[in-house]
């Protein structure tokens, strides 16, 4: 039999996962072509053979996902399989519209062709969308972990930007490790956090390779996710994050609601400062869904070094890129800072924005007076850091995860915003993993 000729639509994470642990010794199977959307500067690259395996001695090449159609036509492929997270389902649909009336097959993966199983414990920490607060609920289970006698170490959803045969299998257990795999801002964004709460971070491209070196040292694996993709891994705990302040989204992405509904527990974060009513929505659209799951109520209380200095003062505020970007918010924490500790003025950003940052706000006209922390490659920093030192302001507010200062040169001060995870009220999130995981 012909092997099915099949083309990759992805973001250089689940479609490159996808491909390994299905695909790529698979002889029913040619994939033809990876197309890529949401990052910048991933099409016109390939995914190099050194990865992809005997079948693909020249590697597989990338393209814009512009060039979609004519793929399938140009190469007359017959399977097209849909792999990137956080897309409306209507956007999904018209994707598949799309393929479907071009001639091929429209296909999306489940956990059982894609999850990998461990040999150790696995929490997977997961989201209804980007920017829900993942990252911070990870670094409290982590420390719940910790206190309990565990060692872990967080797996983190794959953001290969660079070379991808280097990236094959990433460690990170100190600052030394971000410069030596020039990680750029959205990695250290997911990274420092981490290394900071002593953590050590695994990421990379191939990763059944990352989870068998990382069970070499831990006793749990967290699996800290991307966007609002499901865990890479087949989890003893799935954990997920639902947001008030975006109600309704909760069933309303890919593929945020399949989380919902593989969750064992949710955590409805950002209380303290959700509409109340957002919350119960939130909370009647989750049970509705999954009734069986678990609840947690939680706060993302702000920590700010010094709000006195932001009082009466013209601010800049800066924000985690893609959560303003394809996660849709348009403010985050370093907004409700700049309000709730008095700033006189937010000053809208973009009559400042230089170079890629200009062309994050055509792309995305909806992002409003907050400037994304974009940051994929030096050329994007360097606009970052241009903006930055361009606008006239008394003072930026930096809710970025990291600190900015480590990466750029900034003519003014800067206020950093921090933000953990605190649970309100039972079930905790200790009572949950000691009942799960207590010795």
């Amino acid at each position: 039999m012909a092997r099915i000729r099949t083309l990759i639509m992805g973001a250089a994470g689940r479609d490159f996962h996808n491909f390994n642990v299905f695909y790529r010794d698979n002889k029913d199977y040619e994939v033809i072509a990876f197309t890529a959307t949401q990052i910048p500067n991933i099409d016109g690259r390939k995914y190099p053979a050194e990865l992809a395996g005997s079948l693909y001695p020249a590697g597989i090449p990338i393209y814009p996902e512009s060039d979609l159609i004519k793929l399938i036509k140009e190469q007359k492929i017959e399977q097209v399989v849909f792999a990137y997270s956080d897309v409306p389902h209507e956007v999904v649909m018209h994707k598949a519209s799309m393929v479907l009336a071009a001639g091929a097959d429209f296909k999306l993966m489940g956990t059982e062709t894609t999850q990998v199983k461990s040999t150790k414990p696995v929490v997977s920490i997961c989201a209804v969308r980007t920017g829900s607060g993942k990252s911070q609920t990870t670094r409290r289970v982590s420390l719940i972990l910790r206190e309990m006698g565990f060692k872990v170490a967080a797996i983190r959803h794959p953001m290969p930007y660079g070379d991808l045969v280097k990236q094959k299998v990433q460690r990170f257990a100190t600052y030394a490790d971000l410069d030596k795999h020039e990680c750029t801002i959205e990695e250290r964004e997911e990274y420092e956090p981490h290394l900071d709460n002593g953590v050590i971070v695994y990421a990379g491209v191939d990763y059944e390779a990352i989870l068998r070196q990382a069970e070499q040292e831990v006793d749990i694996v967290l699996w800290d996710g991307g966007n609002n993709d499901f865990s890479f891994y087949k989890p003893d705990l799935n954990i997920v994050v639902a947001d008030p302040h975006r109600a309704g989204h909760e069933h309303a992405y890919h593929p945020g609601e399949a989380n919902c509904r593989m969750a064992d527990v949710f955590v409805i974060n950002k209380v303290d400062t959700a509409d109340p009513d957002k919350v119960i929505e939130v909370r009647n659209s989750l049970h509705e869904m999954n009734p069986n799951a678990l609840v947690i109520e939680g706060a993302s209380p702000l920590f700010v070094d010094d709000p006195e200095a932001i009082r009466g003062k013209r601010v800049l505020v800066v924000e985690d890129g893609p959560t303003l970007t394809h996660g849709e918010m348009k403010y985050g924490a370093g907004w409700i800072a700049a309000r709730r500790f008095g700033a006189a003025e937010i000053v809208d950003p973009r009559p400042f924005a230089v170079g890629s940052i200009h062309d994050t706000y055509i792309k995305y006209p909806n992002t409003g007076t907050i400037l994304p922390a974009m940051g994929y490659g030096d050329d994007m920093v360097k606009d970052l850091e241009k903006t930055i030192n361009k606008a006239d302001v008394d003072l930026v507010i930096s809710a970025t995860p990291i600190d900015l200062n480590r990466i750029i040169k900034v003519n003014k001060p800067m206020q950093r915003v921090r933000y953990e995870l605190q649970e309100i009220g039972q079930p905790t999130l200790v009572e949950i993993l000691k009942a799960k995981f207590g010795k």
